[in-house]
């Protein structure tokens, strides 16, 4: 489907939008506003790109029915409530996908594993003894795939993915490139000044509809399953520790770390960079900014931020000798200097109000 070019009313029947204008032009694909070309559809989003859509030389606008009244020098539209849902929806339209299926020579595969019939394991991957692999699952090259390893349908493990552990992965899951799912889990014990190893004997669950970034690390749990619930989504270089619980719907940004045994809720969002302390608890609905330091429970919804703005450096440079003289006074002082302040404001406001 990719590989052809398609008529404007077909895409609109797929996002069930209104088509408007040509309805046999044939579009061979999605394009910025600024790059489109007459075989192009672009999308418009909210009003400051009203200005570039008049100028844009898209063949059709993907826009709302108030953004196609502000641009009366284009003609063919798709008409939608949500211009960006309907432009997600037809990436899938013009993506190139994996289609070839069968098992590389190459590849190493147990007797004792499950492999359907139409997933496709290419060169040089290894798959352990009772592993599966689901319906339609794409496994790239150089993907291992340890013993009791369970991968559900229409998947798509990218190359060089580590899968061990035990884990239970279930359908439509995206696991990126060089990502380890399912490794040991940071547990020691100190003693006597060593550190004693804690074998880790729980494993990964991954839901529906997960997606997993590049060269990210979910470990596996230490006596409890590490849970992905559906729909969360990660992005690339983050790391979730052993018996992390992730609620449905969730997004996390790249560089985010979370310690173990935290249960973070449902449609949460975490800025790129976070660092969240083990064993807390974080309520649905939260939103954390970039480079966010939790080391506290968060029980309400509602959006937090931790950490300093961007300063001059030589504004950074006073407002850290600032803090630093703040810090050598003990805060008892700083109440009592506060308090006479106070004091002598409003003593100075009964002086004028006499006066008067």
């Amino acid at each position: 489907m990719n590989h052809q070019q398609l008529q404007l009313i077909d895409l609109a029947r797929l996002v069930q939008g209104e088509c408007v204008g040509q309805a046999d032009l044939r579009l061979k694909g999605l394009a910025s506003l600024e790059h489109a070309d007459s075989t192009d559809l672009a999308f418009v989003n909210a009003d400051k790109y009203v200005e570039q859509a008049a100028n844009s030389k898209a063949g059709a606008l993907i826009v709302t029915a108030a953004l196609k009244e502000q641009l009366p020098s284009q003609h063919n539209f798709i008409v939608v409530a949500n211009p960006y849902l309907a432009f997600a929806i037809l990436t899938h339209v013009f993506e190139k996908k994996q289609q070839q299926r069968g098992i590389e020579i190459t590849a190493q595969i147990h007797p004792s594993a499950m492999i359907a019939d139409d997933a496709y394991i290419g060169h040089y991957v290894v798959i352990g003894e009772n592993a599966v692999v689901g319906a339609n699952t794409v496994v790239q090259p150089h993907v291992h795939i340890d013993h009791n390893v369970e991968i559900g349908q229409d998947c798509f493990i990218d190359a060089h993915v580590t899968i061990t552990g035990e884990t239970k992965i279930a359908n439509r899951v995206r696991i990126h490139a060089n990502s380890v799912i399912g490794s040991e889990g940071f547990g020691f014990a100190p003693y006597q000044g060593k550190w004693h190893r804690i074998a880790q004997l729980g494993s990964v669950r991954i839901c529906d509809d997960v997606r997993i970034g590049s060269n990210s690390s979910v470990d596996r749990g230490a006596l409890d399953d590490t849970i992905l619930e559906q729909g969360v989504i990660i992005d690339n270089l983050v790391q979730i520790a052993h018996n992390v619980k992730l609620g449905a719907h969730t997004a996390i940004a790249a560089k985010t770390a979370i310690a173990g045994s935290t249960t973070i809720g449902k449609n949460c969002i975490i800025g790129g960079g976070s660092a969240i302390a083990g064993h807390l608890n974080i309520a649905d609905n939260v939103t954390l900014t970039g480079m966010s330091m939790v080391t506290n429970n968060i029980s309400e919804a509602g959006k937090y931020s931790s950490g300093t703005g961007l300063f001059e450096n030589q504004k950074w440079k006073r407002t850290v000798v600032r803090m630093r003289q703040l810090a050598d006074v003990p805060l008892t002082q700083v109440i009592k200097r506060l308090d006479h302040m106070q004091s002598q404001i409003e003593s100075i406001e009964s002086t004028f109000k006499l006066r008067k």
